[in-house]
């Protein structure tokens, strides 16, 4: 019995298809298991993933504010420095002026 070009072709694909989706499976359980493996290392637990979700969250807000923090003391000081720069021209025209 021979089989055809094209149907030797979709059982080939079909087979190697079904390897990447085992290989795929295998690969996802084993990174999850090494995840919760460091995370269990580290103290959390399973059950802990929303408030550790939670923590990272108020990390991350409190990161946003303390940059925005130094953007604003940043142009502040860039405001200072450019009105005393702007004084001291000012005062020296005056004096040139006033001679």
């Amino acid at each position: 019995m021979k089989m055809a070009d094209d149907e030797i072709k979709a059982i080939v694909a079909e087979t190697m298809a079904q390897q990447h989706r085992l290989q795929q499976e295998s690969i996802d359980a084993i990174v999850l298991k090494a995840v919760a493996s460091v995370l269990a290392s580290l103290g959390i637990e399973d059950d802990d993933r929303k408030e550790l979700r939670a923590d990272f969250q108020h990390l991350r807000r409190w990161r946003k504010s303390v940059e925005q923090a130094q953007s604003y003391t940043f142009k502040a000081v860039i405001t200072v420095l450019a009105t005393g720069f702007m004084g001291a021209v000012w005062l020296g025209v005056k004096v040139v002026l006033g001679k």
